[in-house]
């Protein structure tokens, strides 16, 4: 008897070792008492930085209650669809990818493997009896026990970045649209009247002492393809960032003159990576321009 208590317990000591807000214990999970529980209709998968976790969870259903996702916002966590939500990523686990695909390169991929190696370690998985070692490519695992959520970790990562920029430029708790740039850094170098210089009545941005440099230079190698299905893109971004607006780049394409560029040099990668075939090709490549 003691070590079925044990058992229950260690399974739901999912956040061990973090710190007291991030504690999930099973009274912390929405419930209600309702009919008898059916694995397939209330199990859900939690994806955190200890694993991937499939438990019983329970939403409040009393009258005038908020919806199932606006539940889950309020606990943390982060639902990977809205009507009705069977996945869900906790907010740290999400800070935790962004971070490591920001400092360290880390691909979605490599990062969901890492999470179902920490879950899979001498663990045993529905689909099989025997415990599958760290090495086993998790992700391989995941996807052969129809639990993958690679897919949805691309999704809610792309929505979870949009939400922590808006927040950081001042939109998080506004309903007014962001312009165009609203969202990129502030340059505190550029002389910019009223702001970070102050003319005097014989003075202009003219002057040598306000005189205003830029760096160029470009990634010949980012490649963008033609989507298959370009109804189905979302633009969460469309020009509020650092990168142009598709709809005054479709404008620049249709106006630019293409040149080809010849160089003197023999077997020059950047001008012959410049000059290759560009008919399946949304972009070459991609240009920035910065205040020295």
């Amino acid at each position: 008897m003691a070590n079925n208590v044990q058992a229950l317990t260690d399974r739901w000591d999912l956040f061990e070792g973090d710190e007291p807000e991030d504690q999930l214990d099973p009274e912390d999970l929405p419930s209600v008492s309702g009919p008898k529980f059916q694995p397939k209709e209330n199990t859900m998968v939690i994806i955190d930085k200890s694993g991937v976790h499939r438990l019983e969870v329970r939403c409040c259903d009393c009258p005038n209650v908020t919806s199932p996702d606006i539940q889950m916002f309020q606990h943390r966590f982060f639902p990977a669809s809205f009507n009705r939500p069977k996945t869900v990523f906790t907010f740290r686990v999400l800070d935790d990818f962004l971070l490591n695909n920001l400092e360290c390169g880390t691909s979605a991929l490599n990062y969901y493997s890492k999470l179902l190696a920490n879950d899979l370690e001498h663990v045993s998985t529905p689909c099989s009896s025997n415990a599958i070692s760290p090495s086993s490519k998790g992700h391989d695992i995941d996807k052969a026990c129809g639990q993958d959520r690679y897919r949805e970790l691309m999704r809610v990562a792309r929505q979870w970045r949009q939400l922590k920029t808006m927040k950081w430029h001042g939109f998080g708790h506004q309903y007014d649209n962001p312009n165009a740039g609203d969202l990129a850094l502030f340059c505190p170098a550029r002389p910019q009247p009223g702001i970070n210089i102050s003319l005097s009545g014989d003075e202009s941005l003219d002057d040598w002492k306000y005189t205003q440099l830029f760096v160029m230079d470009r990634n010949f190698k980012a490649e963008h393809l033609h989507p298959i299905k370009p109804f189905d893109e979302v633009w969460l971004s469309d020009g509020l960032g650092f990168m142009v607006g598709k709809d005054r780049y479709k404008k620049h394409l249709a106006e630019a003159a293409d040149t080809v560029e010849k160089s003197s040099c023999n077997n020059h990668q950047a001008v012959n990576q410049a000059n290759a075939a560009q008919h399946k090709l949304e972009s070459t490549g991609i240009g920035g321009v910065a205040c020295a």
